[in-house]
Protein backbone atom coordinates (compact mmCIF):
# COMPACT_ATOMS: atom_id res chain seq x y z
CA UNK A 1 0.00 0.00 0.00
CA UNK A 2 1.26 3.40 -0.44
CA UNK A 3 2.32 5.65 2.66
CA UNK A 4 0.37 8.23 4.54
CA UNK A 5 1.46 11.22 6.55
CA UNK A 6 1.08 9.22 9.68
CA UNK A 7 3.46 6.61 8.49
CA UNK A 8 6.22 8.65 9.59
CA UNK A 9 5.24 9.67 12.80
CA UNK A 10 3.29 6.38 13.96
CA UNK A 11 5.63 5.36 17.35
CA UNK A 12 3.64 2.93 18.84
CA UNK A 13 4.35 -0.17 16.64
CA UNK A 14 7.73 -0.26 17.75
CA UNK A 15 7.98 -3.45 19.61
CA UNK A 16 3.97 -3.99 19.37
CA UNK A 17 2.28 -6.55 17.36
CA UNK A 18 -0.68 -4.69 15.75
CA UNK A 19 -3.84 -5.93 14.25
CA UNK A 20 -3.91 -2.67 11.87
CA UNK A 21 -4.69 1.02 12.10
CA UNK A 22 -7.53 3.07 11.89
CA UNK A 23 -8.37 6.51 11.72
CA UNK A 24 -12.00 8.40 12.36
CA UNK A 25 -12.45 8.96 8.98
CA UNK A 26 -12.00 5.52 7.31
CA UNK A 27 -14.09 3.86 10.51
CA UNK A 28 -17.04 6.07 9.18
CA UNK A 29 -16.11 5.00 5.69
CA UNK A 30 -16.89 1.73 6.73
CA UNK A 31 -20.01 2.53 9.13
CA UNK A 32 -21.30 4.16 5.83
CA UNK A 33 -20.86 1.71 2.75
CA UNK A 34 -18.26 -1.29 3.55
CA UNK A 35 -17.55 -1.22 -0.03
CA UNK A 36 -16.33 2.48 -0.21
CA UNK A 37 -14.16 1.53 2.24
CA UNK A 38 -12.95 -1.41 -0.13
CA UNK A 39 -12.31 1.30 -2.53
CA UNK A 40 -10.61 3.39 -0.36
CA UNK A 41 -8.36 1.73 2.11
CA UNK A 42 -7.70 -1.80 0.50
CA UNK A 43 -7.81 -0.82 -3.17
CA UNK A 44 -6.71 2.87 -2.74
CA UNK A 45 -8.51 3.85 -5.75
CA UNK A 46 -7.08 7.36 -6.71
CA UNK A 47 -10.34 9.94 -6.52
CA UNK A 48 -10.75 13.63 -8.97
CA UNK A 49 -10.22 15.99 -6.94
CA UNK A 50 -13.35 18.31 -6.04
CA UNK A 51 -14.16 22.27 -5.56
CA UNK A 52 -15.13 21.09 -2.20
CA UNK A 53 -12.62 19.29 -0.65
CA UNK A 54 -10.01 21.48 -1.76
CA UNK A 55 -11.78 24.93 -0.36
CA UNK A 56 -11.91 22.85 2.78
CA UNK A 57 -8.04 22.05 2.10
CA UNK A 58 -7.17 25.75 1.84
CA UNK A 59 -9.46 26.96 4.35
CA UNK A 60 -7.86 24.28 7.08
CA UNK A 61 -4.37 25.66 6.08
CA UNK A 62 -5.12 29.23 6.06
CA UNK A 63 -6.65 28.78 10.03
CA UNK A 64 -3.23 26.53 10.79
CA UNK A 65 -1.18 29.52 9.29
CA UNK A 66 -2.80 32.14 10.75
CA UNK A 67 -1.94 31.07 14.20
CA UNK A 68 1.95 31.74 13.30
CA UNK A 69 1.45 35.18 12.94
CA UNK A 70 1.27 37.59 16.24
CA UNK A 71 -1.66 37.71 17.79
CA UNK A 72 -2.86 41.48 16.69
CA UNK A 73 -2.36 40.44 12.95
CA UNK A 74 -5.16 37.46 12.86
CA UNK A 75 -7.69 39.79 11.35
CA UNK A 76 -10.34 38.87 8.64
CA UNK A 77 -8.62 41.46 6.16
CA UNK A 78 -5.01 39.24 6.49
CA UNK A 79 -6.58 35.69 6.47
CA UNK A 80 -8.52 36.78 3.18
CA UNK A 81 -4.99 37.87 2.01
CA UNK A 82 -3.58 34.28 2.83
CA UNK A 83 -6.08 32.45 0.62
CA UNK A 84 -3.50 32.79 -2.58
CA UNK A 85 -0.68 31.52 -0.62
CA UNK A 86 -2.31 28.70 0.87
CA UNK A 87 -3.74 27.37 -2.48
CA UNK A 88 -0.55 27.60 -3.87
CA UNK A 89 1.23 25.61 -1.15
CA UNK A 90 -1.65 22.87 -1.29
CA UNK A 91 -1.29 22.51 -5.34
CA UNK A 92 2.50 22.23 -4.35
CA UNK A 93 1.57 19.32 -2.24
CA UNK A 94 -0.96 17.69 -4.20
CA UNK A 95 0.29 18.14 -8.48
CA UNK A 96 -3.74 16.74 -8.92
CA UNK A 97 -5.27 20.22 -7.80
CA UNK A 98 -3.69 21.57 -10.95
CA UNK A 99 -6.20 20.34 -13.07
CA UNK A 100 -9.40 21.10 -10.76
CA UNK A 101 -9.12 24.32 -13.15
CA UNK A 102 -8.35 25.28 -16.26
CA UNK A 103 -5.72 27.50 -17.33
CA UNK A 104 -5.37 31.06 -19.18
CA UNK A 105 -2.39 31.33 -21.80
CA UNK A 106 -0.36 33.57 -19.59
CA UNK A 107 -1.18 31.57 -16.38
CA UNK A 108 -3.66 33.86 -14.54
CA UNK A 109 -6.38 32.55 -12.95
CA UNK A 110 -9.32 31.55 -14.96
CA UNK A 111 -12.99 33.02 -13.88
CA UNK A 112 -14.04 29.55 -12.60
CA UNK A 113 -10.87 30.12 -10.23
CA UNK A 114 -11.71 33.38 -9.27
CA UNK A 115 -15.20 32.76 -8.45
CA UNK A 116 -13.53 29.15 -5.99
CA UNK A 117 -11.16 31.85 -4.26
CA UNK A 118 -13.95 34.20 -3.87
CA UNK A 119 -15.84 31.49 -2.25
CA UNK A 120 -12.81 30.45 0.24
CA UNK A 121 -12.52 33.98 1.61
CA UNK A 122 -16.46 33.96 1.78
CA UNK A 123 -16.29 30.85 4.12
CA UNK A 124 -13.02 32.03 5.67
CA UNK A 125 -14.86 34.97 7.15
CA UNK A 126 -17.79 33.32 8.60
CA UNK A 127 -14.88 32.02 11.21
CA UNK A 128 -14.27 35.46 12.66
CA UNK A 129 -18.19 35.57 13.62
CA UNK A 130 -17.35 32.48 15.43
CA UNK A 131 -13.91 33.47 17.43
CA UNK A 132 -11.45 35.86 17.76
CA UNK A 133 -8.41 34.14 16.94
CA UNK A 134 -6.63 37.10 18.56
CA UNK A 135 -7.85 35.84 22.36
CA UNK A 136 -6.42 32.30 20.93
CA UNK A 137 -3.09 30.48 21.62
CA UNK A 138 -3.81 26.71 20.79
CA UNK A 139 -1.29 24.23 22.32
CA UNK A 140 -1.03 22.56 19.09
CA UNK A 141 -2.49 22.74 15.37
CA UNK A 142 -2.68 19.66 12.34
CA UNK A 143 -1.50 17.46 15.59
CA UNK A 144 -0.71 13.86 14.60
CA UNK A 145 -1.79 11.28 17.98
CA UNK A 146 -1.84 7.86 18.39
CA UNK A 147 -2.58 5.26 20.85
CA UNK A 148 -2.47 1.35 21.00
CA UNK A 149 -5.23 -0.61 22.36
CA UNK A 150 -5.27 -3.54 24.56
CA UNK A 151 -6.54 -5.33 21.45
CA UNK A 152 -3.33 -4.05 19.88
CA UNK A 153 -5.62 -2.28 17.08
CA UNK A 154 -3.63 1.04 16.64
CA UNK A 155 -5.66 4.48 16.68
CA UNK A 156 -4.52 7.78 14.73
CA UNK A 157 -4.77 10.79 12.86
CA UNK A 158 -4.41 14.46 13.03
CA UNK A 159 -6.51 17.07 14.70
CA UNK A 160 -7.07 20.54 13.65
CA UNK A 161 -6.61 22.20 17.09
CA UNK A 162 -6.01 21.63 20.59
CA UNK A 163 -6.54 24.43 23.02
CA UNK A 164 -5.07 24.02 26.81
CA UNK A 165 -6.67 26.24 29.43
CA UNK A 166 -4.17 27.57 32.13
CA UNK A 167 -5.95 25.31 34.43
CA UNK A 168 -5.45 22.40 32.24
CA UNK A 169 -8.37 21.89 30.97
CA UNK A 170 -8.14 20.19 27.04
CA UNK A 171 -10.89 21.21 23.58
CA UNK A 172 -10.86 19.61 21.16
CA UNK A 173 -11.31 22.23 17.63
CA UNK A 174 -12.24 20.25 14.10
CA UNK A 175 -12.97 22.42 11.48
CA UNK A 176 -15.75 21.92 8.62
CA UNK A 177 -15.92 23.68 5.79
CA UNK A 178 -19.36 22.58 5.09
CA UNK A 179 -22.61 22.88 7.17
CA UNK A 180 -24.07 21.74 10.46
CA UNK A 181 -25.58 18.62 9.72
CA UNK A 182 -29.68 17.89 11.38
CA UNK A 183 -30.00 16.40 14.52
CA UNK A 184 -30.18 12.99 13.31
CA UNK A 185 -26.70 13.20 11.89
CA UNK A 186 -24.93 14.89 14.71
CA UNK A 187 -24.22 11.67 16.54
CA UNK A 188 -22.33 10.78 13.32
CA UNK A 189 -20.32 14.33 13.22
CA UNK A 190 -19.05 13.86 16.71
CA UNK A 191 -17.66 10.47 16.43
CA UNK A 192 -14.73 11.72 14.92
CA UNK A 193 -13.80 14.41 18.00
CA UNK A 194 -15.04 11.49 20.05
CA UNK A 195 -12.48 9.04 18.56
CA UNK A 196 -9.87 12.00 19.59
CA UNK A 197 -10.43 12.20 22.93
CA UNK A 198 -10.69 8.54 23.51
CA UNK A 199 -7.03 8.85 22.18
CA UNK A 200 -6.04 11.79 24.10
CA UNK A 201 -7.09 9.95 27.26
CA UNK A 202 -5.44 7.10 26.67
CA UNK A 203 -2.03 8.74 25.98
CA UNK A 204 -2.39 11.33 28.77
CA UNK A 205 -4.96 10.01 31.20
CA UNK A 206 -6.72 13.29 30.40
CA UNK A 207 -10.11 13.26 29.26
CA UNK A 208 -11.10 16.42 27.03
CA UNK A 209 -13.27 19.11 28.72
CA UNK A 210 -14.55 20.07 25.69
CA UNK A 211 -14.89 18.76 21.85
CA UNK A 212 -16.04 21.44 19.67
CA UNK A 213 -16.56 21.42 15.60
CA UNK A 214 -16.71 24.92 13.78
CA UNK A 215 -19.33 25.04 10.64
CA UNK A 216 -17.63 27.67 8.48
CA UNK A 217 -20.46 26.82 5.95
CA UNK A 218 -23.49 27.98 7.97
CA UNK A 219 -21.16 29.75 10.79
CA UNK A 220 -22.36 27.22 13.56
CA UNK A 221 -20.60 25.68 16.50
CA UNK A 222 -21.43 22.32 17.73
CA UNK A 223 -20.27 21.86 21.60
CA UNK A 224 -19.86 18.33 23.59
CA UNK A 225 -18.96 17.59 26.87
CA UNK A 226 -17.46 13.80 26.83
CA UNK A 227 -17.05 11.82 30.23
CA UNK A 228 -15.62 8.82 30.76
CA UNK A 229 -18.71 6.57 29.80
CA UNK A 230 -18.89 8.47 26.59
CA UNK A 231 -15.13 7.41 25.75
CA UNK A 232 -15.26 3.84 26.74
CA UNK A 233 -18.82 3.58 24.38
CA UNK A 234 -16.69 5.04 21.81
CA UNK A 235 -13.83 2.65 22.00
CA UNK A 236 -16.19 -0.37 22.50
CA UNK A 237 -18.23 0.96 19.01
CA UNK A 238 -14.42 0.84 17.57
CA UNK A 239 -13.57 -2.33 18.38
CA UNK A 240 -17.08 -3.29 16.81
CA UNK A 241 -15.78 -1.31 13.98
CA UNK A 242 -12.47 -3.01 13.41
CA UNK A 243 -13.84 -6.84 13.88
CA UNK A 244 -16.69 -6.11 11.54
CA UNK A 245 -13.94 -5.11 9.03
CA UNK A 246 -11.81 -8.32 9.59
CA UNK A 247 -14.69 -10.43 8.74
CA UNK A 248 -15.24 -8.42 5.56
CA UNK A 249 -11.15 -8.68 4.79
CA UNK A 250 -11.68 -12.39 5.76
CA UNK A 251 -14.61 -13.23 3.55
CA UNK A 252 -13.75 -10.83 0.82
CA UNK A 253 -17.33 -9.58 0.97
CA UNK A 254 -17.49 -5.99 1.26
CA UNK A 255 -20.80 -4.87 0.79
CA UNK A 256 -21.90 -1.83 -0.48
CA UNK A 257 -24.46 0.79 1.45
CA UNK A 258 -26.23 2.47 -0.81
CA UNK A 259 -27.58 6.20 0.87
CA UNK A 260 -27.84 10.19 -0.72
CA UNK A 261 -24.29 10.55 -0.18
CA UNK A 262 -24.12 8.00 -2.93
CA UNK A 263 -24.38 11.00 -5.34
CA UNK A 264 -20.78 12.25 -4.31
CA UNK A 265 -18.80 8.91 -4.43
CA UNK A 266 -16.26 8.85 -7.09
CA UNK A 267 -16.54 5.14 -7.40
CA UNK A 268 -20.12 4.78 -8.41
CA UNK A 269 -19.39 2.85 -12.05
CA UNK A 270 -17.60 0.52 -9.76
CA UNK A 271 -20.58 -0.45 -7.44
CA UNK A 272 -22.57 -3.35 -8.06
CA UNK A 273 -25.97 -1.17 -6.57
CA UNK A 274 -25.16 0.78 -9.91
CA UNK A 275 -24.56 -1.93 -12.37
CA UNK A 276 -20.99 -1.50 -11.96
CA UNK A 277 -18.26 -4.14 -10.94
CA UNK A 278 -15.68 -3.82 -8.97
CA UNK A 279 -11.88 -4.68 -9.89
CA UNK A 280 -10.30 -7.93 -8.61
CA UNK A 281 -9.27 -7.40 -4.68
CA UNK A 282 -5.55 -7.21 -4.45
CA UNK A 283 -3.25 -9.80 -2.56
CA UNK A 284 -2.41 -8.06 0.61
CA UNK A 285 -0.18 -9.27 3.56
CA UNK A 286 0.30 -7.82 7.10
CA UNK A 287 -2.22 -5.98 8.86
CA UNK A 288 -4.84 -3.80 7.41
CA UNK A 289 -3.81 -0.39 7.31
CA UNK A 290 -6.60 2.41 7.46
CA UNK A 291 -4.73 5.56 6.46
CA UNK A 292 -5.48 8.77 8.10
CA UNK A 293 -7.72 11.35 9.30
CA UNK A 294 -7.94 13.83 6.01
CA UNK A 295 -11.58 14.50 6.00
CA UNK A 296 -11.59 18.16 5.16
CA UNK A 297 -15.12 18.86 4.80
Amino acid sequence: MSSSPADSLSTPVDGVDVLGSLSPSRAGDFTSCPLLYRFRTIDQLPEPPTEAAARGTVVHKVLEDLFDLPAPERTPRQAAAMIEQAWQDVRDLDPALATLFGEEADGEETGGEKTWLESCRRVLRRYFDLEDPRRLEPAEREHYVETVLESKLLLRGFIDRVDVAADGRIRVVDYKSGRIPSEAYEAKALFQLRFYALVIWRTTGVVPAMLQLIYLGSGDLLRYVPDEADLLATERKIEAIWRAIRVAQESGEWLPSPSRLCSWCAHKALCPAFGGTPPPLPTTTGPVTAGDDVDLD
